[in-house]
């Protein structure tokens, strides 16, 4: 291949792996916080100074570059170990075996430690590592060690899991120390939860696994789950977990590439605020607003306003008063997004009292089923935002106008 063949592959300026082939044979697989930059650097001149004989020859070889972007560099490692074990490609292994790689490896225990182990000490055939012990699974090779100890201390921060030398007995003082350390660190709750880690687990063996995608189709599908059972505290878990895997900092690895650090940030204070309306028959007509900053419900900021200049049923003007009456008040903060109660009209009304006000923000709607279950969401990938976001914060809204609404039909008839 020449420099000028690259031009055809639009190479992006974002993380992800990059696989040289030669026909359908795969020469060489890496990583790359810039795929554009890093498979441009494979045709600079003092590539044989700073990548050795063996590089210069793959890419000579090689005919075409396939990509593959992923959110992170950490995705990109462990994608990047998981198409080297697919394909063996001989630039990547030749010269070395199993024995001189690191691996992942999850042991098979009633409590999976999740380790980085040298190949050496692994028997590949009985699935045992040195001192005897089971693995269930493992993952690899990873080219660099030390990117495969960061990745693993990156992962645990959003799934956290046991990484102990010795096994965690289920009933033993040994468990219980361990236990204590990890509450110490915040890492788990003061009462251990089986069930919980083992589906912690289950989420570490897919990214682990290279399937990212089908990972956050998982923890999403948790949430939109937990938000419909009004289990609040479990969605905004799994949302501060769907958020972390794409703003995870991986600063470090990016290091390990001699790259400019790009670090990502997780944005604990993006507001979005929902909006809904409850009323029978007429009365007792109010409307709620609601707060969720880096997913979780922040209550102190939840508003109730009783519709006051609207005759009958009439939701969009409802909306536009509510909406209205809020923007009246400069000293609560703006929100990044807004969610609406219904479809493209209830979104319309929305956007056009906020462009009225010369506010521009980002609006989105849930559309409900005939059994009030979401069926559709408008507007959130035009606002950047998560589908199973945008519902969980719609579900909060409906709950919240629900129990306001029951509050003050109480309270009118015992004043009655």
């Amino acid at each position: 291949m020449q420099r000028n063949d690259l031009a055809k592959y639009k190479l992006p300026d974002v993380p992800g792996v990059y696989l040289f082939k030669k026909g359908r044979t795969v020469l060489y697989v890496g990583k790359a916080t810039s795929l554009r930059d890093r498979v441009r650097s494979y045709f600079d001149d003092d590539l044989i100074a700073t990548r050795g004989p063996r590089i210069v020859d793959m890419v000579t070889k090689a005919d075409r570059v396939a990509h593959e972007p992923t959110p992170t560099v950490l995705e990109a490692l462990v994608r990047e170990a998981a198409l080297i074990k697919k394909y063996h490609p001989l630039a990547n292994t030749e010269g070395k075996d199993d024995k001189s790689f690191l691996y992942a490896v999850i042991t098979q225990e009633d409590i999976p430690r999740v380790l980085a182990v040298r190949g050496k000490d692994i028997d590949f055939k009985t699935k045992q590592i040195s001192d005897r012990q089971k693995i269930k699974v493992h993952y690899g090779p990873f080219p660099s060690g030390a990117q495969l100890r960061e990745g693993l201390r990156l992962i645990r921060r959003i799934f956290p899991f046991f990484d102990t030398p010795k096994p965690v007995g289920t009933k033993s003082r040994h468990h219980a120390a361990h236990i204590e350390f990890n509450t110490q660190i915040r890492q788990y709750p003061k009462i251990f939860d089986t069930k919980e880690y083992r589906r912690t687990i289950r989420h570490v063996m897919l990214f682990l696994s290279g399937q990212g995608k089908k990972l956050r189709t998982m923890i999403e599908r948790e949430m939109q789950r937990a938000a419909a059972e009004e289990r609040f505290e479990d969605a905004a878990q799994a949302r501060r977990e769907l958020f972390a895997l794409d703003h995870i900092q991986d600063v470090s690895l990016i290091k390990d590439e001699n790259l400019l650090p790009q670090t990502q940030h997780l944005d604990s204070a993006f507001r979005i605020e929902a909006y809904d309306t409850a009323h029978l028959s007429g009365t007792n007509a109010i409307g709620v607003m609601v707060v969720l900053e880096g997913g979780v419900p922040q209550k102190k900021g939840y508003r109730t306003f009783r519709i006051r200049g609207v005759q009958k049923n009439d939701d969009i003007a409802s909306l536009r008063e509510v909406l209205s009456r809020r923007l009246g008040h400069p000293e609560w903060p703006l929100p990044q997004a807004i969610v609406v109660d219904g479809g493209k009209t209830q979104k319309k009304a929305a956007e056009s009292l906020l462009a009225e006000a010369g506010i521009a923000i980002p609006v989105m709607a849930v559309v409900k089923d005939e059994r009030h279950r979401p069926r559709e969401i408008i507007g959130a990938r035009t606002a950047g935002v998560s589908e199973a976001e945008v519902v969980l914060a719609n579900s909060e809204a409906h709950r919240f106008s629900l129990a306001r609404h029951r509050y003050a039909r109480s309270k009118s008839l015992r004043t009655a």
